[in-house]
C-alpha cells in the first residue's frame, strides 16, 4: 500500500478535527454543514466548511468511509500530481459537489412551488413558509396555532394538499448536507482515469474489477439508490445528497478530461 502523502495527511487531520470537535459544540453543524442558499442558516463558507463535516455519532461509517477512499487514492494522485495539483482537484470537486447538490434543490423546490402558483404568494411569503419550523405550527389537538403562517394560508385559501406540498419544498430547503463524499467521488473519477486497469475490490464484490469499470459502476449504484431514496455509502434518504456525489464525479470527469486532452496531467505543481 502507498505511503500516506502529506497533503491527503493534513486533509485526514482536518477531518477529525471537525469531526470530534463537532460533537463538542452544538453550533457546530448549523454553522458548518451546508444549507440551501435561500434558507436563513446558509452562510457563504459553507460551501467549503461541509466537505470537512460528517454525520455525529453514532454513525462512524460516513466519515470511516470517506477518509478511508481519501487515503487509498488521494494518496497515489498527490504522489503524482504535487500537492498544490492535488489540492485544487479536491476542493474544485467538493464545490461541483455542493453546486450540483443545490441545483438539483433548486429545482425540485420550484417545481414545488409551481404546483401552489394559484395561491399568488409574494416572495416575501414564499421565503417566510420555506424557513417555517412546521414542528411548531400546530398544536397537541393536531390543530394550526393561531399565528401570521395561519393567517397567511387563510388567506390564500391554500388547501391540505397544497400545504403539504409547500411543506414538502421546505423540508428540502431546510436540509443539509455535509461530508467529503464528493471529493472523493472526483478522486475515484481520477483515479480511474490515470490507473484504469487497476484492480479494485469492496467486501460485498468477492473479484478485483478494473478501475475504468469499477468507478462508472459504483457512481452509477450511487444514483440510482439516491433517486430511489437509499444510500450506498454514508446517510441518505431523500436522494438529493446523492447528487453531490455525482457533482463530485463530474467534476472530477472534466477536470480530467481537459487535463489529458491539453497534456495538463503530465504536469506538477510543486
Amino acid at each position: 500500500m502507498m505511503r500516506m502523502t502529506e497533503t491527503v495527511k493534513q486533509l485526514l487531520i482536518i477531518n477529525i478535527i471537525f469531526y470530534v470537535g463537532s460533537q463538542f459544540v452544538a453550533s457546530a453543524y448549523p454553522l458548518l454543514s451546508m444549507f440551501y442558499p435561500e434558507s436563513n442558516n446558509f452562510r457563504f463558507w459553507q460551501p467549503i466548511t461541509h466537505m470537512f463535516m460528517h454525520a455525529p455519532m453514532p454513525n462512524l461509517m460516513h466519515i470511516v468511509f470517506n477518509m478511508f477512499a481519501l487515503v487509498s487514492f488521494g494518496s497515489a494522485l498527490e504522489h503524482f500530481w504535487g500537492a498544490k495539483k492535488f489540492i485544487f482537484f479536491y476542493i474544485s470537486c467538493g464545490l461541483g459537489a455542493a453546486l450540483l447538490y443545490t441545483g438539483v434543490n433548486y429545482l425540485q423546490i420550484h417545481f414545488l412551488l409551481d404546483e401552489v402558483a394559484s395561491l399568488n404568494l409574494s416572495s416575501t411569503q414564499i421565503h417566510t413558509l420555506l424557513n417555517a419550523d412546521y414542528s411548531a405550527l400546530f398544536g397537541s389537538d393536531k390543530q394550526m396555532v393561531e399565528g401570521p403562517i395561519k393567517t397567511m394560508l387563510e388567506n390564500a385559501r391554500c388547501t391540505q394538499e397544497q400545504f403539504n406540498t409547500i411543506q414538502q419544498a421546505a423540508s428540502i430547503s431546510q436540509g443539509t448536507v455535509v461530508g467529503a463524499s464528493g471529493a472523493v467521488y472526483g478522486l475515484l473519477t481520477a483515479f480511474a482515469f490515470m490507473f484504469p486497469n487497476a484492480e479494485l475490490a469492496l467486501m460485498f464484490i468477492p473479484v478485483p474489477v478494473k478501475a475504468k469499470y469499477f468507478v462508472p459502476v459504483i457512481i452509477g449504484i450511487d444514483l440510482f439508490l439516491g433517486i430511489k431514496g437509499n444510500s450506498l455509502f454514508g446517510s441518505g434518504g431523500t436522494g438529493i445528497a446523492h447528487f453531490a456525489h455525482v457533482g463530485g464525479a463530474l467534476t472530477g470527469f472534466i477536470m480530467m478530461w481537459y487535463w489529458k486532452k491539453n497534456q495538463f496531467n503530465k504536469n506538477r505543481w510543486n
